[in-house]
């Protein structure tokens, strides 16, 4: 599939963001995995190569359902992620007046 490529030229996407990017579109509706989950299924690269891959092409795929191992939402985009969680029934938990995915309840092995 074409996309943008970080230069801005259309082009293919590198082989492991199509990999990071069709294991999000499979996590269902309600559920997340953390970075690290998402490599690890993948069987290659770490928590950073998997948030740059959703930093450069990760808009066009759910995005929220990718999330950090500590639950909390990607900083600056935590009110999209909200609405988005809540309109999934994602389980939430409150962690000091903060809301965080509730990881033990949410999150998706891929299976």
């Amino acid at each position: 599939m074409p996309q943008m490529t970080e230069s801005g030229n259309a082009g293919e996407l590198p082989p492991f963001a199509e990999s990071v990017l069709d294991l999000t579109e499979r996590i269902p509706p309600g559920r997340v995995m953390t970075y690290g989950d998402v490599a690890e299924f993948i069987g290659q690269g770490g928590p950073r190569q998997v948030g740059r891959v959703m930093a450069l092409y990760g808009g066009a795929v759910p995005w929220w359902r990718v999330i950090r191992a500590d639950g909390r939402p990607l900083p600056d985009h935590e009110d999209r992620a909200l609405a988005n969680y809540r309109v999934e029934g994602t389980p939430l938990r409150d962690v000091g007046g903060e809301p965080r995915v509730d990881l033990k309840r949410a999150r998706w092995d891929g299976k």
